[in-house]
């Protein structure tokens, strides 16, 4: 288990369930865009005030930062498919063939 690598990665699908772009999310932490690919890659670590400042903008508990799944909590799921589609709210196209897909499904 490397840890670095692991840590990475959450950071990396929490930051995109909450809709961060990775640069937007270096720019609210104050860190350097490729200092953040690097941790989220797991090729370089952080420090602990930076770590503070990535569960707050993230709004996660440590426990939550540190949990390890390999399957997304259901909750986070929902959350980010509603954040998708606020994003669509005007794009009635995507919205259609969002309509079509769950009417498919349901």
């Amino acid at each position: 288990m490397n840890i670095q690598k692991l840590l990475g990665k959450r950071i990396q699908e929490l930051r995109k369930y909450k809709g961060f772009s990775q640069e937007k999310f270096a720019e609210q932490i104050d860190i350097a865009i490729n200092t953040m690919s690097n941790i989220e890659r797991g090729n370089a670590f952080m420090t602990a005030p930076t770590l503070e400042k990535i569960l707050d903008t993230l709004s996660v508990t440590p426990k939550e930062l540190f949990t390890f799944e390999d399957e997304v909590n259901k909750q986070d799921l929902y959350k980010y498919i509603l954040l998708k589609i606020k994003f669509l709210k005007n794009d009635a196209k995507k919205l259609d063939i969002i309509k079509k897909f769950l009417d498919a499904i349901s």
